[in-house]
């Protein structure tokens, strides 16, 4: 009798520490295909829309629904309803990007959403600016026997100048320049750089490679997973390297040598990125990690500590705080990694936005700086120890500089002095670092953040 009553108590607290949930679509478009099936994808199985384990059923009243399995309760998730690909992901009323759904697991709950719209069933117009066009809407891939959409950003000048541009090659290019295309919101790297152009700096050309829908884990993925399949990605960068890159030097003036030629990516994007850069040094000399999927193999770690680093590299990691999969953990080992391995440590940048998600929002909102660091090689003489983790960048400054640190929002006050010790500036920290400095004459300046007992000086030059 004892035994029993111990395994039910065992059961009642294995039932109280974990949940199931239902998620039921009370509400769905009215232009919804009849013959379509809905599929639910989120952090808790990479994102993969039209998993066929993910795949909604209808119930007795006719409503779609689908329960997800038991995790402990406090577990939060992310996801986004689906028709069968990113291209058919849900959006708001007008088409427009929403935020990732959210849920935290209880002890059983059924819960009742509302979809409003798909991607390609809104009015949302073109937000592409007038210098991205279309380079190739099917351009072969012989290492993989298949076609790829290709976008072509140009510098504002390229028409009048006559000039050679550095090149940064971009994955997911139907989420880089225009919300039309985007399934999650668009990144708006052209109206960033069209920006950042008129400020007075050289912006890249910007090759946009469209993910392959069904193509894209096995092509962003160097290695197999055992649950989710992949192991393409030597190939995709092959075929970057050795097809696609040879074509825009012969086509476009570029300036083909590795010091003016970068990789950036995010989330699978991240990890192919970063694999490409390690890969081929000698054609990259910058990526931009955001968000990586280190966690999809645990062989990116010996990937890593095998690296030779003969040539100089400038690596930007970025992610959020509030990311899952220990996607910020992950990180911050592997920038020990990689300083391990020879990178020295100056050569890479770590940002942890706090709060951050895994979605376009946050990419598209650290893309500047991203860019500015890698490409103008922006940031304080000051090296990180000295500086206790914080950044400044670009310097010399624009109209605007970023002021971080690695580890988010600390407590503190921050206050720019000029050369005679004046105080001309108190900023208000913020969740994006960025300051206006528009107002400042041109000459030199110092930034002191004051943060419990300790204050940190950054010096700069206002252009």
């Amino acid at each position: 009798m004892k035994l029993y009553t111990l395994f039910f108590m065992l059961m009642g607290l294995s039932f109280i520490s974990s949940g199931q949930v239902t998620f039921i679509a009370v509400s769905i478009p009215a232009n919804t295909p009849p013959d379509e099936q809905l599929y639910i994808a989120g952090n808790f199985n990479n994102w993969e829309p039209g998993n066929p384990d993910f795949v909604m059923h209808k119930n007795a009243q006719g409503k779609w629904e689908i329960t997800l399995a038991f995790q402990p309760e406090g577990t939060t998730i992310q996801f986004k309803f689906n028709r069968g690909s990113w291209a058919t992901v849900e959006k708001g009323a007008n088409g427009e990007e929403i935020s990732n759904r959210n849920f935290t697991y209880g002890n059983g709950e059924t819960i009742n959403v509302t979809i409003l719209n798909w991607a390609g069933g809104g009015t949302n117009p073109s937000t592409a600016a007038a210098n991205v066009s279309i380079m190739d809407e099917s351009f072969f891939m012989p290492q993989l026997n298949r076609y790829r959409r290709i976008r072509i950003y140009y510098p504002p000048d390229y028409e009048i100048s006559g000039k050679h541009y550095p090149v940064l090659y971009m994955h997911d290019g139907q989420n880089l320049f225009d919300n039309k295309t985007s399934y999650a919101g668009e990144w708006e790297v052209d109206e960033t750089l069209n920006q950042l152009f008129e400020q007075g700096y050289e912006v890249p050309i910007v090759v946009g490679i469209d993910n392959g829908g069904i193509y894209r884990l096995e092509e962003y993925t160097p290695w197999i997973n055992p649950a989710y399949g992949g192991g393409r990605g030597a190939l995709y960068l092959q075929f970057i390297v050795e097809t696609l890159k040879p074509h825009i030097d012969a086509g476009f003036r570029t300036l083909p040598d590795r010091e003016n030629t970068g990789i950036m990516g995010s989330s699978l994007g991240g990890l192919i990125s970063h694999f490409g850069s390690l890969q081929y040094p000698e054609v990259f000399g910058k990526a931009g990690v955001f968000s990586p999927s280190y966690w999809f193999s645990d062989s990116v770690w010996t990937f890593t500590a095998n690296a030779p680093f003969g040539y100089a590299m400038r690596i930007y990691q970025m992610c959020g705080s509030a990311e899952g999969s220990n996607t910020d953990a992950n990180m911050l080992r592997m920038s020990d990694s990689l300083i391990a391995s020879g990178l020295p440590e100056p050569n890479i940048r770590n940002v942890v936005i706090q709060g951050g998600q895994h979605n376009e929002a946050l990419w598209r909102e650290q893309f500047r700086a991203a860019f500015l660091w890698l490409f103008h090689g922006e940031t304080s003489s000051l090296n990180e120890h000295e500086t206790g983790g914080w950044m400044l960048y670009p310097n010399p400054v624009g109209e605007q500089v970023f002021i971080q640190h690695p580890e988010g929002i600390f407590p503190c006050t921050i206050v720019v002095f000029n050369q005679s010790g004046k105080i001309v500036r108190e900023l208000v920290p913020n969740t994006t670092g960025i300051y206006n400095m528009s107002m400042l004459s041109s000459g030199h300046y110092m930034v002191a953040i004051h943060s419990g007992n300790k204050t940190i000086h950054l010096k700069f030059v206002k252009q």
